[in-house]
This record gives structure tokens, sequence and C-alpha cells, in this order.
């Protein structure tokens, strides 16, 4: 025996759209995000951004901040997750190369400013930094995924 179902009632996985009324616009809009120390995300863009400074001198970190402002302009990046991140990769540096002249982070004339490393041995190792971050980035996102609940039980 097959049940059938009347032309207006609904059944799981019967959902039907119909085309998208003239005029309407798209809700794809991204809502502000405050960077968080930690965040695979926030340290994916800090590092993204630090990968391409300028080598051997002293970068201020509020330039840092500014520049990371000015290119997510739906973050909101402070001076503190910027200075964990690069405290972060400075000791990933050290764990990795056995000495602190790679990512130099200490005070200047006009505030904290980060040094990096002017060798070629830098650019190779911060591309598998933000690649590493890229990948817990979507790791995060394939686990959001999964979630079947707003309340974030898994």
């Amino acid at each position: 025996m097959t049940a059938t179902l009347a032309e207006n009632s609904s059944a799981p996985g019967m959902l039907a759209l119909r085309a998208a009324p003239a005029g309407l616009p798209d809700a794809d809009v991204t809502p502000p995000t405050i960077a968080e120390s930690g965040d695979p995300f926030s340290t994916a863009r800090i590092l993204h951004l630090v990968a391409r400074l300028e080598r051997g001198r002293p970068i201020r970190l509020d330039d840092v901040v500014a520049a990371l402002n000015a290119a997510h302009l739906d973050w909101l990046f402070d001076r503190r997750v910027v200075i964990d991140a690069l405290l972060a990769l400075q000791a990933n540096w050290l764990s990795d190369y056995r000495n602190a002249s790679g990512i130099v982070v200490e005070d200047g004339p006009y505030g904290p400013a980060v040094t990096i490393e002017d060798s070629s041995r830098v650019d190779p190792w911060i591309v598998r930094q933000v690649a590493r971050e890229v990948a817990a980035c979507r790791t995060a996102l394939a686990d959001f995924s999964r979630l079947e609940r707003v309340g974030g039980d898994a």
C-alpha cells in the first residue's frame, strides 16, 4: 500500500521555492565581526597581512591594526588581538628555528613595533603558518555545518 499526499499537504524534504520577486535585494550581507585572540579566522587575516609586511625594519603595530581594519571593513581588529597573534607567531618561529631574530615584537619610539627578518626562509615559513590557520578555519566551518541546532549541540 502506498501513501498519497494531498496536493496542498507538506512532508519532510518537500520544500519548493519559487522564483524571487522582482527587486528582492540580496540578503547575503556579512555582519560585523570583532576579532578575538586565538580565533583562527582572526589569526588567518592577521598573518595574511603580516606575510606582506616589509622585512628588516620595524613596523608600528598601530599601522598594522589600521591596515587590517582598512582591508577588512566588516571586521574590527584592536592592538591586543594583533599583538597576541604576533607573539604566537614569534613563539612558533622560536620553536622552529631556535632563535628570536625572525619575528621581533618590541617597544619603539612610537609604540609597539614588529620587525620580520629579511631572509629567504621567512616567506615559505609564514606561508605554512597562514595555511595552518586557514585549515583551522575550514575545520571550524565543517564542524559548524554539522551542527543541527542553534544552541550549538552537535
